[in-house]
């Protein structure tokens, strides 16, 4: 594995679920160190495909690969940090209780609970009970367990949904040093104004990749103004219907 190897290689990718194909044979990499947006509106696939990035959705076809290893497997547990859209965390706990369990699991220092606090906003709500907190306060909770051991891969799902503007420019700050000091960030997002925030862009509609370049690379492909603008203008000249 050279270190040019990307993070993430996803190889015809297909899933069914229902009968229904989510995801349609798709194929990208995602840079190490690299912070890249998912991107599309709600029902596209992107919590499926972020399921077939840490290994527990079935597949009809195609490969994952997280780290050089088959997505899922055994040696990226500690490598490869989720959060699902649905806070992942014990209601009953504290929010300091939470994350000293977590950190015990993941074998993680005692010392990355005051960390990952701090990095996520909550310090001052280190003692309130979990299940008291608000909907953006518990999922801000999670993002800190998932910051817990230093992960090498983290799959967000979403992780800015409920946050006032502030707060989603915190966390988004957070996304870019964390990428910076070589993690590597795949974040999804159905507001489009999140992206201009990312190093590099997938675009997804109704289970297909439409983009996946930069963002400027996607301004100067489509000759708009805004990824917004250039997504509908991706749509309007795909098969996929609107």
């Amino acid at each position: 594995m050279t270190a040019a190897a990307p993070a993430i290689a996803v190889d015809r990718l297909s899933v069914v679920r229902g009968g229904h194909r989510v995801l349609d044979d798709l194929t990208f990499t995602v840079p190490r160190g690299s912070l890249t947006g998912l991107l599309g509106p709600s029902g596209c696939g992107k919590s499926t495909l972020m399921r077939a990035i840490v290994g527990v959705q079935i597949v009809e076809s195609g490969t994952v690969e997280v780290l050089g290893e088959p997505a899922g497997s055994a040696p990226l547990r500690p490598r490869v940090a989720y959060v699902t859209q649905a806070p992942s965390v014990y209601a009953d706990l504290r929010v300091v209780e939470n994350l000293r369990y977590f950190a015990a699991v993941l074998g993680a220092p005692p010392s990355d609970v005051e960390r990952v606090l701090e990095e996520v906003g909550l310090t001052a709500h280190a003692d309130a009970v979990t299940g008291e907190l608000s909907g953006g306060q518990r999922a801000r909770v999670s993002l800190a367990t998932a910051l817990l051991g230093a992960p090498e891969v983290l799959v967000l799902d979403e992780p800015t949904v409920g946050l006032d503007p502030v707060l989603r420019r915190d966390l988004w700050a957070l996304f870019n040093r964390l990428a910076a000091g070589g993690a590597t960030l795949l974040v999804s997002s159905h507001v489009m104004d999140e992206a201009r925030r990312c190093e590099r862009l997938l675009l997804m509609r109704e289970g297909r990749l439409l983009a996946d370049e930069t963002p400027a690379e996607l301004l100067a492909r489509t000759k708009r103004a805004d990824i917004e603008d250039a997504f509908l203008a991706l749509i309007e000249d795909s098969k996929v219907p609107a």
